[in-house]
């Protein structure tokens, strides 16, 4: 997970679920599936460059079918669902 294609191999799809939504009203995050491998600082600076704003904060899990979804909190300078509607999510 080093260099350029680091971006393209972390984050594999946002989520769009209703939680996700609520989760971006309410807490501005936004909910991704990322590859299992990837460290929470990896995740950051990928998300952080592919999205052009600033990470907060990441809180990560694994799921009982085996994917690591992240919830990504991005500064208040950013509304999450701005980000959202922006890149094509909502």
């Amino acid at each position: 997970m080093k260099g350029a294609t680091l971006t393209m191999e972390a984050i594999k799809h946002p989520i769009t679920t209703e939680k996700a939504v609520r989760l971006m009203q309410t807490e501005n995050k936004l909910t991704f599936i990322v590859d299992r491998k990837a460290t929470k600082e990896e995740v950051k600076k990928a998300l952080e460059e592919l999205l052009n704003v600033k990470i907060e904060k990441i809180n990560s899990l694994i799921t009982h079918s085996g994917h690591k979804k992240v919830y990504a909190k991005l500064s208040k300078e950013n509304p999450a669902i701005d980000v959202a509607t922006k890149l094509g999510f909502m």
